[in-house]
């Protein structure tokens, strides 16, 4: 037998991620008390993924492993904002974990695990692989949320979590084996040319379809599979919320454009219906319940689901622009996710935890700079000019508008006006309520210049939005 060895340089960051998780286990298990080795080694990592993808970065796209891996141009820039998003969400939460005794090598090794889950997700170009990926970053989520094993409510959503999340794998799995006992294939650029040669059953594809979509839908927490997310936004600690809510979501987006665009980008017609219901059932429900929420973590569980129904509206368009206006929406999400939950677990301190909108009250007087922060990012998430929040529904919006979904679009903008109260309501409590501390706000540097540049480039590229757009339109047509 003569054997072929693969190509490992597209994966070369997938691997070295994988070693460095084991360096990183080895590494605290050495270093006893000395708890930031971890923490180091893991930005490291981080660090060393970065620029490995710089190195192998390509215009073209190239497979290996027998065509189940791929490294294109918007594997590679969603990579690259994956790395800067877990590194941004380590340094947010590193005051946090280190108070409630969460500082361990568990954690980190965990996040890094996730983490290479998502990069697998990202350039799956096979249902085994996609598959794979998931599964890697839903075990080590489920495992983040019960970290604690002290808290009740944290073991409650890790179950909750868990039951909902494997229900979803079945969908999903259940979904693709229909389509591959449809078409004879797992690898998704051959699905494409199956489905497009008419050689397969188009009933048993629908039905597949279908449970793909549920599937997708329950990952993305897009209404009505999004039971799981207020109850693990609010049972988790903040800084393992502030992950879900952040890096996830761009490896979701990798896995849409994987398995629906460029697999079944062919049954348009059948997807493009279920994705509109989709789309107005989370903007429906998300904004609706979030104004009726108190506690702020629960609150932003409905608002993700709400936007999670702005980002499928970039999928309805089907076309080039449409895909890149969605890009464009999941990174301006990232971006007020993660300034969003440093706040909170700025407010958080030993002993108490900042769950209430009401701990937003007199901000202002507590510390003038970061209420501007805060006001700046609940701007943007409300959709008002000149935010990134707001470009990035507009983007989405004319794309919907240029597919002639022009009743949708009116749909969005009417619920973005209802989502917009409870954004408002906390900038009132910041500005016009007393504190019910007087006790000033403080943080370590690294903190501090973060998230003044995460609120400024939250502002920054709402002003000037051409150059983020126009990498995400680079991204798209490079890879399609």
């Amino acid at each position: 037998m003569n054997f072929i060895p693969p190509d490992f340089a597209p994966a070369s960051s997938e691997i070295f991620m994988l070693i460095m998780v084991c360096v990183v286990m080895l590494a605290d298990l050495a270093a006893g008390d000395r708890r930031y080795i971890a923490y180091l080694l893991t930005q490291t990592t981080l660090l060393g993924c970065t620029i490995l993808t710089f190195i192998s970065f390509s215009t073209e796209s190239t497979r290996t492993f027998h065509g189940m891996f791929v490294d294109d141009s918007m594997a590679d820039i969603l990579k690259l904002m994956v790395y800067g998003t877990v590194s941004a969400v380590l340094v947010y939460s590193h005051s946090y974990i280190s108070d409630r005794g969460m500082l361990k090598g568990e954690f980190f090794s965990l996040i890094l695990f996730a983490t290479l889950g998502m990069m697998v997700m990202i350039s799956a170009s096979h249902f085994l692989t996609l598959y794979i990926g998931l599964e890697l970053l839903s075990l080590s989520l489920y495992a983040l949320v019960a970290l604690r094993r002290d808290s009740l409510v944290a073991t409650e959503a890790a179950m909750k979590f868990f039951v909902l999340g494997a229900l979803a794998s079945g969908f999903l799995l259940y979904g693709m084996s229909m389509v591959y006992g449809a078409t004879g294939t797992l690898h998704v650029s051959q699905l494409a040319q199956v489905i497009q040669s008419g050689a397969s059953s188009k009933e048993v594809l629908v039905v597949g379809l279908v449970f793909i979509v549920a599937g997708i839908a329950f990952k993305l927490s897009a209404a009505p599979f999004h039971m799981w997310a207020p109850d693990v936004y609010q049972g988790s600690p903040t800084a393992v919320t502030l992950f879900i809510g952040s890096a996830p979501k761009l490896a979701a987006f990798g896995f849409v454009m994987r398995l629906l665009i460029e697999g079944m980008g062919e049954m348009v017609n059948d997807w493009q219906g279920m994705l509109v219901i989709l789309a107005v059932l989370s903007m429906a429900v998300g904004n609706i319940a979030a104004i009726a929420q108190t506690n702020i973590k629960r609150m932003l569980a409905y608002s993700t689901i709400s936007h999670m129904g702005f980002l499928l509206l970039g999928f309805i368009s089907a076309d080039a622009n449409g895909y890149s206006s969605a890009l464009f929406y999941i990174i301006a999400y990232v971006l007020m996710t993660l300034g969003t939950f440093a706040m909170i677990m700025l407010l958080c301190r030993y002993g108490f935890e900042a769950e209430n909108i009401d701990d937003f009250k007199g901000l202002n007087k507590r510390n003038s700079w970061y209420a501007f922060i805060t006001l700046l990012l609940m701007l943007s998430l409300a959709g008002i000019p000149p935010m990134i929040g707001f470009y990035a529904k507009f983007a989405v919006l004319q794309a919907v508008v240029n597919a002639g979904y022009i009743w949708l679009a009116v749909m969005a903008v009417l619920f973005s006006l209802i989502g917009a109260f409870y954004y408002l309501r906390i900038i009132k409590l910041m500005y016009f309520d007393d504190p019910e501390t007087i006790e000033p706000l403080v943080s370590n540097s690294d903190v501090r210049i973060l998230l003044s540049a995460n609120g400024f480039a939250v502002l920054a590229l709402g002003i000037f939005p051409q150059g983020l757009m126009g990498l995400s339109l680079y991204a798209i047509q490079n890879s399609m």
